[in-house]
């Protein structure tokens, strides 16, 4: 089945956040273990991801941003 224009967007929208956590993540040298990396590029809510961003700019460790990796 086709996806909407909508939730094409929504999806890039999710992708590029993810990364843009990633990118944080890895500027600031906190290791991302598999499992955190797969948990930030499967979650496709954008506010969750834009919570997590956020975290990520003071965070110390990786469980810092993710809660339920605690």
């Amino acid at each position: 089945m086709w996806k909407s224009l909508k939730e094409t967007r929504a999806e890039g929208r999710a992708e590029g956040r993810a990364e843009n956590v990633l990118t944080v993540l890895r500027v600031r040298g906190i290791t991302v273990p598999d499992a955190a990396r797969d948990r930030i590029l499967t979650e496709k809510d954008i506010g969750q991801l834009t919570r997590w961003l956020e975290r990520a700019a003071t965070a110390t460790v990786v469980e810092e941003v993710i809660d339920d990796l605690r």
